[in-house]
């Protein structure tokens, strides 16, 4: 900027004043860690960083970081993003919601800007629970969950965050966990990083309404064998004893255990451009299968749709020249009102 180096940043320069308000224990205690590990280690400066966020718990996070930021309405976090994006395409724009926020209201909001490619990066940070609101079923909710709004079990069906942002046409597509604070770092310098809308889903504890909703993927003793660590071009190996792997049988994914039948040879190789089998491995549940972590599809390819629209208006500039604000206004048919 300007030829002024860049001051050297550390975690706590990226801190405010205010005391932050979330549940002892709450998962996003980390994310806010991460978010501003990350921040203190990027080649910019505060000024040009923007959080906006829209309602619910995690909602709180452009108050608790040291940066400009928009806490706004209830799903319309990326709308404003975009607006923000537009305005000044050389900033780095950042959404940080909730499951309910960003699917359930916001659902609409989102699937367009994954479509539309703008160059910002998605926080969604998932405890399966309307937490802010104390504790209503939420889009991620399983079947059968009992909550306040659901005493009987929800009947309901959830959404798939990262089959959805797949679907809508994300070219950048990540899972991660909020007790990983050094993996959420790795994913989103590689986020920030992408030119293109990044979209991170976070799995986060609520441990007031929904304590433990990501327990196997969280403990120690059984993450290893309910997750799978994805990394591009290595083959798909997972286990506590990384005995167990994936491999496709026909047109399907199945996991397998590596013995005298299987052996790494037999395994699907991670390809992160490859958006068929990025779907594919959204899908992937527990208990039967692993479920992904790391980042799952990246397509830099795609020209993002705020330099589109920078450059749509470079060129009418050049062809039609600059043009007046005044005469825009009063050409055409004008009434003067006594």
């Amino acid at each position: 900027m300007n030829g002024i180096p860049l001051p050297t940043y550390k975690p706590k320069d990226f801190a405010t004043n205010q005391e932050v308000r979330w549940c002892p224990g709450c998962g996003d205690y980390a994310v806010l860690k991460a978010v501003q590990m990350t921040l203190a280690n990027r080649p910019l400066r505060r000024e040009e960083y923007v959080f906006v966020s829209g309602i619910g718990c995690a909602a709180r996070f452009p108050y608790y970081v040291n940066t400009y930021g928009m806490h706004s309405i209830h799903g319309r976090a990326p709308a404003i993003a975009t607006g923000v994006k537009l305005a000044n395409p050389s900033l780095e724009v950042w959404i940080v919601s909730g499951d309910g926020d960003l699917l359930s209201i916001g659902g609409n909001h989102t699937i367009h800007i994954l479509r539309r490619n703008v160059d910002v990066n998605i926080l969604l940070l998932n405890n399966r629970i309307y937490g802010l609101t104390k504790g209503q079923y939420s889009p991620t909710s399983e079947p059968g969950k009992k909550t306040k709004s659901t005493p009987l079990g929800s009947p309901d069906y959830p959404v798939n965050p990262l089959s959805l942002a797949i679907g809508a046409g994300g070219t950048f597509i990540a899972r991660g966990i909020d007790i990983d604070v050094k993996h959420l770092q790795e994913l989103m310098h590689a986020a920030a990083d992408h030119v293109g809308t990044a979209f991170i889903e976070v799995y986060q504890d609520c441990n007031i309404f929904n304590h433990q909703a990501w327990f196997y993927a969280s403990q120690k003793q059984s993450r290893a064998e309910t997750t799978i660590l994805l990394k591009h071009g290595e083959p798909m190996v997972f286990g506590a004893d990384r005995n167990k792997g994936l491999r496709m049988n026909g047109a399907r994914l199945e996991a397998v255990s590596l013995d005298r039948e299987f052996t790494e040879n037999d395994l699907l190789i991670h390809d992160e451009k490859d958006r068929g089998l990025a779907f594919l491995l959204s899908q992937l549940t527990h208990p039967e299968f692993p479920e992904p972590m790391g980042i799952i599809y990246r397509d830099p390819s795609r020209e993002p749709y705020d330099r589109l629209v920078k450059k749509q208006i470079e060129e009418e500039v050049q062809s039609q020249g600059a043009g007046d604000v005044r005469d825009l206004i009063h050409e055409g048919e004008t009434w003067t009102v006594a």
